[in-house]
């Protein structure tokens, strides 16, 4: 059984253009393996906290030297690191805010990259230990900025995905929303035809 992990990084919550592209994808991904099991997790209604100089000093404590508050910043971890690693498919709704990742998107990524559990240092650099899963990111955009040096998402997501360990990825782009309703439905359009053929 296919257990897929849905996170939604739009402020607007399911009413996002990503989010909306993400859910379509999951329904009709559910339609054709009816036994699948779909974990959402959505970061406006969910926020993750952003680190700060005593969450990332919990994640390096010794286990045995910990506090009380040190162990539950390191549970909240665990427990999104565990949700992450019993995923087979991820699939993220992903707007672009001021030319960035949504910081709840980072606060989240900031909580699942950590030394010694989701990737380990060697001689020969940082190796990811969470293989075997696939990656499908829709990314919803105002403008039109990929394959141009404003797309400052495409690589920095591909890159922290291959620390973890996940290379396979599929990048779904909603470009133009904010350009005129033509530019809008065509994008859309667009976006869901490659969404249906990624679903095939």
């Amino acid at each position: 059984m296919e257990t897929l992990l849905q996170i939604n990084a739009s402020l607007f919550s399911n009413h996002g253009q990503s989010s909306r592209l993400a859910d379509e994808f999951v329904a009709a991904r559910q339609a054709k393996h009816p036994g699948s099991r779909v974990l959402r997790r959505d970061l406006s209604q969910e926020p993750v906290p952003h680190l700060d100089g005593a969450r990332f000093m919990s994640f390096l404590a010794k286990p045995d030297e910990r506090n009380a508050e040190q162990q539950a910043v390191v549970d909240y971890s665990d427990a999104l690191i565990e949700e992450l690693k019993g995923a087979d498919v991820i699939v993220l709704g992903l707007p672009m805010y001021n030319f960035g990742i949504p910081s709840t998107l980072k606060a989240y990524f900031d909580h699942i990259a950590r030394a010694g559990v989701t990737f380990k240092y060697t001689d020969s650099g940082p190796v990811g230990l969470l293989s075997d899963k696939k990656a499908y990111i829709f990314a919803a955009r105002g403008g039109r900025y990929a394959g141009t040096p404003r797309d400052t998402q495409t690589g920095y997501l591909r890159d922290f995905l291959h620390l973890i360990g996940i290379d396979d990825v599929e990048f779904v782009y909603a470009e133009g929303l904010n350009l005129g309703e033509e530019a809008k439905a065509s994008a859309l359009a667009d976006a869901r035809q490659q969404s249906a053929r990624l679903n095939g």
